[in-house]
């Protein structure tokens, strides 16, 4: 890592061309700094740190942050800087249609432009709920100012009737048992009031907790924080410490570039596999390298996969939940046990290696977090899959997967897009059975448009009726971490443009196979190129607005979804304000 080998003087802070020099335009920054109530000794020559919060009161996840942005706070007040909240768009899971990754780049891009036109000297990433992480990470590694990002740590555990309760995987199994008959109405009420019980994300290994352990291990939070859950006091200190740690790493002038390696990836990789983590990580981490300069593509998390074992008995392809993780010793205890698999000398924004942040960690329950000779899985937490229906790759992930179907032909069952399936799926007269393989088509990241989580496809209602609870199922979507099942996702390129998944017809016999990491439509290249000839594109999916650029320049799955002219390029932080008047 190449650090700086002095500190910064107060004059060389980014910060020092608004409120330091003695002209006009300073003037009218000090004046209007003064209009707020602070006094020049709260500012002059201290380093002024962007707070970049996500809070937003249609965001449940992170309903605690008007309370950790004070902590925050007084921790840069105490360590001699100068806070300044800066408020972006809260990517709220739950509420956003049709997707919050339609917004990612969106919020990257403001939070990469608030960091450029004020003057920011380094910044605290508020975030945790899916997108947000990713998101807030992309802008501030292409604006490259020393940066710590604060999740917003997990929910309790749920519980209904002496149940425990996972967010998500809970929601889709009820569902199921409803639709099929086996619980009623006022059964599915009380889950519904029981399984999300105070503030914070989803608590089994889904997207969000698949991201900020990915960012712990990238080194760009505090160590040993990111399983925190939300409401624990110690959530609440990390704040604080952040805000501490974020003064000292300006005078540093620590950045994301000076942690951030091939190497750093390959970590944060690996950690995701041994948590078994979320399938969206894909997309999010090949994103986020990019962005760092680094060409992360799908055969490199493939070829991880094949040596990395997943140690974290988490749900949905486990049993616990984070709470259960994080006492059980957390992400720092799960990197010790990976050991040689990971390479300790990348360093963080701690000051320190990874290998002296997790030294010393220790299991305090070997159920929660395996020892590798004991693993939940041995290898193959992820599968990349290539074949002729995804030239450019899907991903599966074969331990939330009824392991018989893992290699599988059947007859594939088409719907043209998810109004078709919504339509069709429950029909009593739909000729589909247990074998059948279901195809969802214009789901990807132009086709939907934003790539939703709509990859674990509803199993019909006659055959949850019959005992069937997994099915082969396939699309160019995305699918929630809390998910399972055996669905093929991230079909690339997708549909919408024309992808193979695109000529897939009701009756085309589709063949998986994951050891091979296969997947095909077997039809002959002849009957592939006919259809191709006679496809026709769809019409555009928006006429003003931010679709309007984003179906321009969104890349596929298999490139991260970013936009075309962010990846692997850097802003280079501006000397002063433009002379915009």
């Amino acid at each position: 890592m190449s650090q700086s080998p002095k500190r910064k003087r107060p004059e060389e802070l980014r910060s020092h061309r608004w409120y330091g020099v003695k002209d006009l335009r300073s003037f009218g920054h000090r004046s209007r700094t003064a209009q707020m109530g602070y006094h020049r000794s709260d500012y002059a020559g201290k380093p002024v740190i962007a707070i970049i919060n996500t809070w937003s009161d249609i965001n449940p996840c992170h309903s605690h942050f008007k309370q950790r942005v004070e902590e925050v706070k007084r921790g840069i007040w105490q360590a001699g800087g100068f806070p300044v909240e800066m408020p972006a768009m809260s990517l709220s899971e739950p509420f956003q249609k049709p997707t919050t990754m339609l917004y990612r780049n969106l919020l990257a891009m403001e939070t990469e432009e608030l960091l450029r036109s004020y003057p920011a000297d380094g910044c605290v990433l508020m975030g945790g709920c899916d997108k947000t992480t990713p998101a807030l990470l992309m802008g501030a590694i292409s604006m490259d100012l020393p940066t710590v990002f604060v999740p917003a740590g997990p929910m309790l555990r749920g519980n209904w009737n002496g149940v425990t309760l996972g967010s998500g995987s809970d929601t889709w199994k009820y569902w199921a048992e409803l639709r099929a008959g086996n619980i009623t109405e006022e059964d599915w009420q009380g889950v519904e009031d029981g399984i999300a019980r105070s503030p914070g994300h989803c608590m089994t290994m889904g997207t969000a907790s698949t991201m900020t352990a990915a960012v712990e291990t990238l080194g760009l939070c505090l160590s040993g924080y990111s399983s925190i859950p939300a409401p624990d006091s110690r959530h609440a200190q990390m704040a604080s410490l952040t805000g501490k740690r974020i003064v000292e790493m300006v005078w540093q002038d620590l950045k994301p570039s000076d942690l951030l390696s091939a190497a750093s990836f390959d970590n944060a990789v690996r950690a995701v596999l041994a948590l078994s983590g979320s399938t969206n990580a894909v997309v999010h981490l090949i994103a986020l390298a990019r962005r760092a300069g680094f060409d992360l593509d799908l055969d490199r998390f493939d070829a991880l996969a094949r040596t990395t074992p997943v140690l974290a008995n988490l749900r949905p392809a486990g049993q616990y939940l984070m709470e259960d993780f994080y006492y059980a010793g957390g992400l720092r205890a799960l990197l010790v046990q990976l050991g040689d698999l990971l390479d300790l000398s990348q360093q963080t924004v701690d000051g320190r290696s990874l290998g002296e942040n997790i030294a010393g960690a220790r299991v305090f329950n070997d159920d929660v977090i395996r020892a590798r000779d004991k693993a939940l899985v041995e290898r193959d937490g992820l599968a990349v899959l290539r074949g002729n229906l995804a030239p450019d790759g899907a991903v599966i992930k074969p331990p939330a997967m009824e392991p018989q179907l893992q290699v599988h032909t059947g007859p594939a069952v088409v719907f043209k897009d998810y109004n078709d399936m919504a339509e069709r799926i429950d029909d009593p007269d739909l000729d589909i059975s247990a074998d059948s393989v279901i195809v969802l088509q214009n789901a990807g990241p132009q086709g939907a448009p934003g790539m939703p989580e709509w990859g674990q496809l509803p199993i019909p209602q006659k055959l949850l009726k019959q005992g069937v609870r997994d099915m082969l199922r396939i699309s160019d979507a995305r699918m929630s971490g809390t998910s399972y099942g055996a669905c093929v996702l991230h079909v690339a390129p997708e549909a919408y443009v024309g992808g193979p998944l695109a000529l897939v017809r009701t009756g085309d016999l589709i063949a998986l196979d994951v050891p091979a990491r296969r997947i095909d439509v077997l039809i002959t290249d002849e009957e592939m190129a006919a259809r191709r000839a006679a496809w026709q594109p769809p019409a555009a999916r928006f006429e003003r607005g931010f679709g309007v650029l984003y179906l321009k320049h969104v890349g596929q799955a298999d490139s991260g979804c970013d936009f075309d002219f962010l990846q692997t390029r850097k802003a280079e932080p501006q000397k002063g304000e433009p002379e915009i008047h």
